[in-house]
């Protein structure tokens, strides 16, 4: 059998926990700044975890990780 090949925009956007999760940025950071709280723009900057349900489409584009 031939290697897979990772999703390349994947790889980059999730990492792989020590637990076999995985862990993601959050979106809404980027631009658009200065209408949006302290708070919330220091919220953003967390990681969070992949939700169960979008578990196996990551798991699936990441097969080696």
């Amino acid at each position: 059998m031939p290697k897979l090949k990772s999703n390349r925009g994947a790889a980059k956007r999730f990492k792989r926990t020590a637990k076999g999760g995985y862990k993601r940025g959050q979106s809404f950071r980027s631009h658009i700044l200065t209408k949006k709280s302290p708070k919330r723009k220091r919220q953003l900057g967390a990681t969070l975890q992949v939700a169960d349900a979008d578990v196996k489409a990551v798991r699936k584009m990441l097969p080696y990780s």
